[in-house]
């Protein structure tokens, strides 16, 4: 309010001193003559004043125009001028206008309007960094695989580009399939940016399914470097990789060579089984006995399996069944109530034909957690107490419909593997498998019960006592067929 009557006053002033002034003018006597061939031009002061301004304003136009004439000249002749600038203005503001449409119909799924903008875009802006990846992308979701590689290709020759170039192609050579081309791409993509994480992943998972144990462990390597990787899983990863390469030399015949890669995985992860257990028959093989208890006794520290307690069972595969009783007694104290540890006292007790201590070690995981395994072994102490075949029979009849208990599972997938393995054999994740129970949608029946040979073998010796069980033999040994059984530790 103040500032519009301050405005208002000042206005009046001026109008009051301009009237003020051309008074004066009117008022003083002489004036201005102007001769000039042949003509002469007498004004008043007030007319003086008034062509003067005009001359002023003549001139500043005249120098204007000569001003735009120039730069005309310059336009035309293509040098850079406000005229030019001011074209190149307008055409980027089109083209970034065009840009920000194709970024948003791409965000709602529309691939030909975006193709269409970024088209437009190009047109304006000349600036194929930023509209041929609008166009990859759109070709892409319109289904026009062609057009978005004949893109990413163009994007190669550009240094600033390269990177999403390849890593485009990369992708399109993952969908379909070329895992041999996606390799070399992603080592490229690697060398480009080693700190991007997405690439790395896919180089890693990569070169295991490759079984390139070697470079796997130097993008692992990559991965800790870069922080992309906790220090902890990298040691884990690293001992996976390590034990993977063993496995390879060991079925290369280069036994000294899986021996210290065996080791070097089994000292990486303490905790790692399949690690655990390879490296416990290497010293076994090199006669140290010693540091094959001790490997097997810190990875069951950690989780019991009975890969490790077959591996126990070697380091004296001579014993008799009591004296390997007494030898795993210390093994079992570690996890006195976990399942493996009731298991593996339970068939320990069978082999010494001590069937009541057997059943007070199962304890009641035949009616709480019944598997396979469990029921076997219900079977063989039920068979060595002189129970009925019917009885038995029972047991391994129910075996046969039981889940099977922990197996190697995939974590992301659920996929049930017979043996570990480094990635998942279905969604070749790396490093994903868990020894678990399976989710009800993945149990499958009985395929592999590790006491089976133990429960034949007791009902061969149960056959010499009774005279009328041949038709039962028979039957058990059409049900025992149905499983395909594993060697329990001798």
């Amino acid at each position: 309010m103040l500032w519009s009557i301050i405005k208002i006053v000042v206005f009046f002033a001026l109008v009051a001193v301009a009237a003020i002034f051309a008074r004066y003018l009117l008022e003083l006597d002489g004036g201005v003559r102007v001769v000039m061939a042949g003509f002469e031009i007498n004004l008043t002061p007030l007319k003086s004043v008034i062509a003067l301004i005009l001359l002023v304003l003549a001139v500043w136009l005249l120098l204007k125009l000569a001003s735009l004439v120039v730069a005309v000249l310059k336009f035309i002749n293509g040098d850079e001028t406000a005229l030019s600038r001011y074209f190149d203005r307008s055409r980027q503001e089109k083209g970034y206008r065009a840009l920000s449409e194709g970024m948003m119909a791409l965000a709602s799924g529309e691939g030909d309007v975006a193709m269409a903008k970024a088209s437009r875009a190009e047109k304006y802006l000349r600036k194929p960094a930023l509209t041929n990846l609008i166009t990859a992308q759109a070709a892409e979701m319109s289904g026009d695989r062609r057009k978005a590689e004949e893109v990413y290709k163009r994007l190669l020759k550009n240094e600033k580009t390269r990177f999403v170039g390849v890593r485009g192609i990369m992708k399109q050579k993952l969908a379909d399939g070329d895992t041999e081309t996606a390799l070399k791409l992603a080592q490229t993509a690697f060398a480009l940016k080693p700190r991007h994480q997405e690439v790395q992943d896919t180089l890693l998972k990569l070169q295991a399914q490759r079984q390139d144990w070697k470079g796997a462990r130097e993008t692992l390597k990559a991965k800790l470097k870069y922080g992309s990787l906790p220090r902890d899983v990298h040691k884990r990863r690293d001992a996976v990789l390590a034990l993977s390469e063993a496995r390879d030399v060991l079925a290369e015949g280069n036994t000294i060579e899986a021996r210290e890669a065996a080791i070097e995985a089994n000292r990486l992860s303490p905790d790692l089984i399949p690690a655990a257990v390879m490296a416990a028959r290497n010293y076994i093989e090199q006669g140290n006995k010693r540091y094959a208890l001790r490997v097997v006794r810190k990875a069951w520290d950690v989780r019991p399996h009975p890969d490790l307690a077959a591996a126990f069972a070697e380091i004296e595969p001579e014993e008799t069944p009591d004296q390997r009783l007494k030898r795993f007694a210390k093994l079992l104290k570690i996890h006195p109530d976990d399942r493996e540890t009731k298991l593996l006292e339970a068939e320990l007790q069978i082999a010494a034909e001590n069937f009541p201590a057997a059943r007070r070690a199962l304890g009641d995981l035949a009616e709480t957690d019944p598997d396979a395994r469990v029921l076997t072994i219900m079977a063989a102490v039920e068979r060595g107490e002189g129970a009925p075949d019917a009885v038995v029979k029972g047991w391994l009849a129910r075996a046969l419909s039981a889940p099977r208990g922990p197996q190697w599972v995939c974590d992301k997938c659920y996929h049930i593997h017979a043996e570990w393995v480094p990635a998942c054999e279905n969604c070749q994740s790396f490093d994903t498998l868990s020894w678990k129970t399976p989710p009800k949608s993945a149990l499958s029946k009985s395929t592999g019960v590790e006491m089976l040979p133990l429960i034949v073998g007791a009902v061969e010796d149960h056959s010499d006592h009774k005279d009328n069980d041949t038709n039962s033999e028979v039957a058990d040994a059409e049900i025992v067929e149905e499983i395909e059984g594993q060697e329990p530790p001798k």
